[in-house]
């Protein structure tokens, strides 16, 4: 376990194998653990660094002052900078995509390649933004998430015909149950706010490099559906993959798929930049 201060707080990552460098930047509600299948497959040729968003993992509590994606990237950037990183392939996934496109937008020196997996970095639709807050205000009222919210929480982040009764759909339920009060209040509902309140990136996407920019998108995403990924390719002139029988969590639900594209797009983007 590693740790870097930054805005007063420590920021949990991890740092694993040799070679080119890939950051791996996750989902809200989840950690860096999300991207077992990934670290173990890309560590053996690629220098993978994992990090917990704050409030998740072993990630300290949300900054003072810290109230825009823009901050999250920012403090990203920073650990690249503490690690002596000039250059990394960048992976996001959901909220990993919406500040690692602040981040290639702010910083385009620094990145050999950006993966944008389902995400999407336009304004959220104002009905879905009016409920998730109307969850936040929830959560924040009760100091937990109760049993009837995870019925509609969980189910939101994988495939509609997901074993219910699977580990990983299970595990993460639990993960959830057992956040504290101040946990949730100090920093997961904050966080919430900033991912879903955020401002409209799309008109800036054609700024982006499409040569070495990717989207990826489960075929069964709910939250993020492939038609916002289409929409963000065509915008920045890419190619778009859709993964098969995967939902929200499309590197879990279909990992070797996932992997394998990964490394197609590795290889491409690091023998561009040799």
């Amino acid at each position: 376990m590693a740790f870097f201060e930054v805005d007063g707080q420590a920021l949990h990552y991890i740092d694993q194998g040799t070679g080119p460098a890939v950051l791996l930047a996750g989902s809200y509600l989840w950690d860096q653990a999300m991207w077992a299948p990934q670290i173990a497959a890309l560590s053996p040729h690629y220098r993978v660094i994992a990090l917990d968003l704050w409030g998740h993992g072993e990630s300290g509590r949300l900054p003072e002052g810290t109230t825009s994606l823009d901050d999250i990237a920012r403090q990203a950037l920073a650990l690249l900078d503490h690690l002596e990183i000039d250059r990394v392939t960048l992976v996001g996934l959901s909220v990993g995509g919406m500040w690692g496109v602040r981040l290639a937008l702010s910083a385009p020196q620094r990145l050999n390649g950006l993966v944008l997996m389902d995400t999407y970095v336009g304004v959220e639709p104002e009905p879905t933004r009016q409920y998730y807050f109307s969850l936040f205000k929830q959560i924040e009222e009760s100091g937990g998430i109760s049993e009837q919210l995870l019925d509609i929480v969980v189910p939101i982040f994988f495939r509609p015909g997901i074993d219910r009764d699977s580990a990983l759909y299970q595990d993460f339920r639990a993960k959830l149950a057992g956040y504290s009060a101040e946990r949730l209040r100090e920093s997961i509902v904050p966080m919430g706010r900033i991912t879903f309140g955020r401002d409209d990136l799309l008109p800036r996407l054609g700024e982006l490099n499409a040569a070495t920019t990717l989207v990826v998108c489960g075929d069964q995403d709910k939250p993020r559906p492939p038609s916002e990924a289409r929409e963000m390719a065509e915008l920045i002139g890419c190619p778009c993959v859709l993964v098969p029988e995967a939902g929200h969590i499309s590197n879990l639900e279909n990992p070797e798929f996932v992997t394998e594209v990964l490394f197609s797009f590795l290889s491409e983007c690091n023998r561009n930049t040799l």
